[in-house]
């Protein structure tokens, strides 16, 4: 609370001087809407402490350091020399809406992220700045996301899509349709997911950096949801080209998750030593300090498709043990404190500690409705094959059978054959039981 207040008590501060020092404001909005430290706005002419005192109003622009900004932000030079105009109360309330939203992301209030973007977005509509509005609109989606309300998130991102701004722009079309895809991916609405990651690879890769990023995110997301479906080969013939666009300029992070999306298929067709490989640069690449969530969520990925291909080995069991606690301090959503769960049921079922997983598999069902589909389809999956290594066959039959109807609802058509295998196997071996 106490952190809260501080940053509350800043704006407050802010509210008094804004009107006057609208083009530093509006400088560090636009430099945080593109993930931009101070170093890299100022570039080779304007050190990190000379763009701090541009954004504080210690320093006035030139018309040079306004062209130079103008190229570095990828703006018109008319638009910022427009920022040096004072702004009016109303325009005061929303950039001051929209500092505390990114200030909130920056601490990891997605909560208060979400409600203070949306409460910005709605101010820069009114008073009809659509920059500000896209921006805060699409902050506010990523909250969500991050807070677990998948839904909520989708049908922000769906108004995003409608907006003029986003139809005249490839760059925020792809953005946009790449975080759908993911949003519907964790509903577990994987075809949907498919088509919108599609949708947003075919705008292509762009001529600026931020394009291409957007492009290889919106590639690694496709990846993401074939494997989920079972489209093994579609998902690797994306995977070889994102190892082709892996280059000694691409940013530590990006090449890390890369990294991570083409070892977790690999995992998945069982070419067990390229997963491995992948995986280990993944692991050299990502750095929990610069991103614990991500880092969190890298760890769960890697245990999941480690054990899907049956690797237990110590180096699984630590990174079960590594999302636990960086999810614990990140400060988990219930859809992923209950998907770490289920590692951990999984971790004991491959080690044979049948009751444990049980137990710990009934926890999870008893709450899978805040789960995708896919994902509460795996738990019935697991717990059909504990409660068969237990010789409850009819209660293992009615796993199998719940998990064959959640994975085709999900689309996952891959899982379905996984669940009817195990049906089949279950019913021949009744028939077999009732002829002797």
């Amino acid at each position: 609370m106490r952190q809260r207040n501080g940053l509350i008590n800043a704006v407050v501060c802010k509210r008094s001087s804004i009107v006057g020092s609208s083009f530093g404001d509006r400088l560090r909005q636009e430099r945080l809407a593109r993930s931009l430290t101070q170093t890299e706005l100022g570039g080779a002419l304007y050190s990190a402490s000379y763009i701090s005192l541009l954004e504080n109003g210690r320093r006035e622009p030139t018309v040079e350091i306004i062209k130079q900004l103008s190229r570095q932000l990828q703006l018109a030079p008319h638009s910022i020399e427009e920022w040096v105009q004072p702004i009016s109360a109303a325009e005061s309330d929303y950039l001051i809406a929209s500092l505390y939203a990114r200030q909130c992301w920056d601490t990891r209030d997605y909560v208060g992220a979400a409600q203070s973007a949306g409460a910005a977005a709605e101010k820069a509509s009114a008073s009809h700045d659509s920059v500000t509005w896209w921006n805060m609109t699409y902050l506010q989606a990523n909250s969500l996301l991050r807070c677990g309300s998948h839904a909520e998130a989708l049908e922000v991102l769906k108004r995003l899509l409608n907006n003029s701004l986003t139809s005249d722009s490839d760059a925020l079309t792809m953005r946009t349709r790449q975080t759908m895809a993911a949003a519907l991916m964790s509903l577990g609405r994987l075809p949907e997911a498919i088509e919108e990651a599609t949708l947003a690879v075919e705008i292509g890769s762009g001529d600026t950096d931020e394009e291409y990023t957007a492009y290889l995110i919106a590639m690694q997301t496709l990846v993401g949801a074939l494997a989920e479906s079972g489209d093994l080969e579609g998902a690797w013939q994306h995977c070889v080209a994102l190892v082709d666009a892996v280059t000694d300029s691409t940013p530590k992070q990006l090449a890390g998750e890369i990294h991570w999306v083409i070892g977790n298929v690999a995992f998945i067709r069982q070419d067990i030593n390229t997963g491995l490989s992948h995986h280990s640069q993944a692991g050299r690449l990502l750095s929990p300090t610069q991103d614990l969530s991500r880092w969190a969520q890298f760890n769960k990925a890697t245990a999941w498709v480690r054990l899907a291909a049956g690797v237990v080995e110590p180096a699984t069991l630590e990174a079960i043990e590594r999302s636990e606690l960086a999810h614990s301090v990140v400060g988990a959503t219930r859809t992923e404190t209950l998907e770490v769960s289920l590692l951990r049921a999984r971790w004991l079922y491959l080690n044979g500690d049948m009751d444990a997983a049980l137990t710990l598999l009934e926890s999870i069902g008893s709450e899978r409705d805040v789960l995708a589909n896919h994902i509460a389809g795996d738990t019935a999956l697991l717990l059909g094959k504990v409660l068969k290594a237990q010789d409850r066959t009819e209660d293992a039959l009615a796993a199998f059978n719940d998990a064959k109807a959640m994975f085709t609802e999900a689309g996952a058509t891959e899982r379905i054959s996984q669940a009817m295998e195990s049906i089949v196997e279950i019913e021949s071996l009744r028939r077999s039981g009732s002829r002797q």
